[in-house]
């Protein structure tokens, strides 16, 4: 069986998002659950159906709009993900990574994500906004297995700093700024659909995690592969399976993105430039 090859999807991709606009993007954002709203906010704003774009995969989870808007916010031109695909929709590590290949290739060099998590650290408030300053890898996948393509990066990339801890401080600097503390933590991937269980939660929690996800991991895995420079957000919209003493459900996550999006707007609002500033120095 022929291995699609995965420079030239991503290269045909790009060409095809180039030829829809002007601008040339070197900062991308994905939006996770509930908080798409941002990309209406763009000027000069070009909006493309994850349909429309050659091998995109398309987004199938709740809340995600399923859309790549190219525009300006702040004089800074920014490739916007309305929702993102996950591995418990069926798709393949190589697959969720895909749309960071093609930002690669459209020249971003800096990747902000954001995700809405449950809470485990017992010390965040509902809602909190929390920055990811490292990962674990539970989902039993990871996009670079196979064939590596040099062309994208080496074949053991170092993931010591996968999180940029400069972009981390600009986002505690503004947070500050704009009245409003955003945390620190550790994220866990697991591979979903399932909320996880009480038991999964202590072990999580023994093993260090603050937060647990189901997405961001092989987004960062793939970026860092071909040096783009990542920040991530997590919104805790929940407490954990056995932290709280209700259930779980997906339309409280939904609210609660909705509930935090003026804060995480502002606050994506006040890094950009400076994120765009950094870029120039390295």
């Amino acid at each position: 069986m022929t291995i699609p090859d995965q420079f030239a999807l991503a290269d045909e991709a790009a060409r095809f998002i180039l030829s829809r606009t002007a601008l040339r993007p070197r900062i991308a954002l994905v939006l996770g659950s509930g908080l798409g709203a941002f990309a209406d906010e763009l000027q000069q704003s070009v909006r493309l159906p994850y349909s429309e774009i050659p091998w995109f995969p398309l987004s199938t989870a709740v809340g995600h709009a399923g859309a790549l808007v190219i525009g300006a916010i702040g004089g800074v031109p920014v490739a916007v993900m309305q929702g993102r695909v996950h591995l418990y929709e069926g798709y393949s590590a190589q697959q969720v990574a895909f749309p960071v290949r093609v930002f690669a290739r459209l020249g971003v060099r800096a990747i902000v994500l954001t995700n809405a998590a449950g809470a485990i650290n017992a010390g965040y408030q509902h809602g909190a906004l929390v920055a990811i300053r490292d990962h674990i890898n539970l989902q039993g996948h990871n996009p670079l297995v196979g064939r590596n393509e040099e062309r994208f990066g080496p074949r053991f990339p170092d993931m010591t700093d996968c999180y940029n801890a400069q972009l981390r401080r600009f986002a505690e600097e503004e947070s500050r700024r704009l009245g409003f503390e955003i945390q620190e933590g550790i994220y866990a991937a697991m591979l979903g659909p399932s909320y996880e269980t009480p038991a999964e939660i202590r072990f999580l929690r023994t093993i260090g995690a603050d937060l647990v996800g189901m997405s961001t991991v092989p987004e960062v895995i793939a970026a860092r592969h071909m040096g783009v420079q990542v920040l991530a957000i997590s919104c805790a919209t929940n407490m954990a399976a056995g932290m709280g003493s209700g259930k779980i459900n997906h339309d409280e996550v939904l609210q609660a993105g909705e509930n935090v999006r003026g804060r995480l707007l502002a606050l994506l609002r006040a890094l950009l430039p400076r994120v765009n500033r950094y870029l120039d120095s390295v």
